[in-house]
């Protein structure tokens, strides 16, 4: 199995929604990590500094294999 790592932000919006930005996809958490440092020198990360998130993600498999509901 082999792995890589999302780094997401996200800031809240009205009400319970978020805007959700894909920062990046690196071969570590580590290397997320330091590209989340990167980032909060720039406007709008800086200003939401606890948005981030790193993620473990599967490469080589299907994701959402029994569809969705729309709503």
């Amino acid at each position: 199995m082999r792995t890589v790592f999302l780094l997401w932000h996200a800031r809240p919006l009205d009400g319970d929604e978020t805007e959700d930005k894909l920062v990046g996809v690196y071969s570590s958490a580590d290397e997320a990590n330091a590209a989340k440092m990167r980032k909060l020198q720039f406007e709008g990360f800086r200003d939401h500094p606890d948005g981030f998130l790193v993620s473990e993600y599967e490469v080589d498999r299907d994701a959402w294999s029994e569809g969705f509901a729309a709503r």
